[in-house]
Formats: structure tokens, C-alpha cells, sequence
């Protein structure tokens, strides 16, 4: 199993839709996808249409051991995609885990036995580089950064690449920036635009060709618990998903045997 964080510890970058539409884009590509809702907030799971009373099991249960990821998982309407949702919970979860010898290691450990099960995992992270985090980077194999086009998530994104570093030399050497994907692009602001040549000089091919765009259809989306995929497939925001997907699995290491079947 292909193990993904989507990380950026600025909020309102687009991250959560990022992790949406993503794993519905690659779900409708034959990939089995689980998605790993790892926010308190809990966004990924209502933008999925999963309310809280349906959630009986979370990813707060996963990390203390109160049951397996076959016991959280929840089936989606999205054929083939899979979520463990996240609960009110979650929010207590950073200072619980500090009493954990193994509290770093969590979610890695969890997911040993559910290795075959899906094709690809997308871990949505809250916005923070907290525990919770520190969890998804560890289990993760790649980590990919919905940057949105303005100064200060410039700022935002050197910290996330200090931690990583981080993260690579402590406990997960592995660890690989897939890709940045510029999200909220507005070709009208001029500074969308400086934004978006500072981070390709910066890092260069590291940042996707595709770009998403501010789209009306996006923000709509979660409040109807749709995937903008499935909302309005043919929006600009949709058809920019498509193509960030494409791009995305033409980085992976190798395409699954149950999806190049």
C-alpha cells in the first residue's frame, strides 16, 4: 500500500478538498483508496457525506489501540474509496499520546496488517506539527503539500520542510516530498502569479504542473458531503483534480497489480 500525507500546517490551504478529490479522482482510476482523516475537525469525513453518528469507530480509536483499521474503516459512496473518519475525539488525542513509549509510531504500526488491502492511502493531516502529524509523516512513504498562492504560506512551507528533515533523520528515512500542488490560483492577482514563480524556483520540478484554481464549485462541495468530483465533475476545479491525479500517478513508484489489471 502506497502511503500519502497531505500536509501543511497553515490552515485554509486546501488541503482537506485536496485529499477529497484526489483520492475520489484515483478511486474513479481503479486504484482501492483509503482515505485517513487525521484532522479534529473532522472535514474530510463530512465532505464525504459521513455525519458524526455514523462514526462509531475513528482514527482517535485506531491511534490508541481501541480497535484495527479494518474495525474504523467506513465504505463511501465513492465506489472504492474507503475512509477513517475522525471524531470530536481526535482533539484530545496529542496530549494522550505523550504517555505512549511507541507515540510517534502509531499509525505506522496500525497499518501493518492492512497492507494489501488497498492500492493507495491518503492521510489528511491537521493543520498543526503536532503528534498527529509527526503520526501520518511516519507512516507515510511521501508527503504531498497543497501550498496555497500567497506570501505567507511561503513562510509556512520552510517550516514544513525543516520538520521533515526532521522527521527524516529521527524516524522515517524514507520519507519524500512527492509534490506541491499551488491551490487557490487566480491568474487576476498579480501575486498569485510571484507566488507561484518563487515556489518553482525554489523547488523546482517538486512542484506539480497543474495548478488548482479559486472555483466557487469546490467551495460548495463539502456542504452537499460530495466530493467536487462527484458535485460537479465538469467545473474547472474538478477537471484540475483530474489532471493533478494523472500527474500524481505518473510520480508513483509503480501502478498496483489490481489496478494495472
Amino acid at each position: 500500500m502506497i502511503r500519502i500525507a497531505v500536509a501543511n500546517q497553515k490552515g485554509g490551504v486546501g488541503k482537506t478538498t485536496t485529499a477529497i478529490n484526489l483520492a475520489t479522482a484515483l478511486a474513479a482510476s481503479g486504484w482501492r483508496v483509503l482515505l485517513v482523516d487525521l484532522d479534529p475537525q473532522g472535514n474530510a469525513s463530512t465532505g464525504l457525506g459521513v455525519n458524526p453518528s455514523d462514526r462509531p469507530q475513528s482514527s482517535y480509536d485506531v491511534l490508541t489501540g481501541e480497535c484495527s483499521v479494518e474495525e474504523a474503516v467506513i465504505p463511501t459512496k465513492v465506489p472504492r474509496l474507503d475512509l477513517i473518519a475522525a471524531t470530536v475525539d481526535l482533539s484530545g488525542a496529542e496530549i494522550e499520546l505523550v504517555e505512549y513509549e511507541d507515540r510517534t509510531h502509531r499509525l505506522d504500526a496500525a497499518f501493518k496488517s492492512v497492507e494489501d488491502r488497498w492500492d493507495i492511502c491518503l492521510i489528511d493531516c491537521p493543520p498543526s506539527l503536532g503528534l498527529l502529524t509527526i503520526n501520518a509523516l511516519v507512516a507515510a512513504k511521501s508527503l504531498l503539500v497543497p501550498l496555497q498562492c500567497e506570501f505567507f504560506a511561503l513562510e509556512g512551507l520552510s517550516q514544513l520542510l525543516n520538520t521533515v528533515d526532521l522527521i527524516r533523520g529521527r524516524f522515517n528515512a524514507s520519507l519524500e516530498i512527492l509534490g506541491v500542488a499551488l491551490t487557490m490560483y487566480d491568474r487576476r492577482n498579480n501575486l498569485t502569479e510571484q507566488v507561484a514563480e518563487d515556489v518553482r524556483a525554489c523547488l523546482g520540478p517538486v512542484v506539480f504542473d497543474t495548478v488548482i484554481p479559486r472555483n466557487v464549485r469546490l467551495s460548495e462541495a463539502p456542504s452537499f458531503g460530495m466530493p467536487a468530483l462527484i458535485y460537479d465533475i465538469r467545473c474547472a476545479g474538478s477537471e484540475a483534480y483530474m489532471a493533478l491525479a494523472r500527474e500524481l500517478i505518473g510520480r508513483l513508484p509503480a501502478r498496483p497489480k489490481a489496478v494495472a489489471a
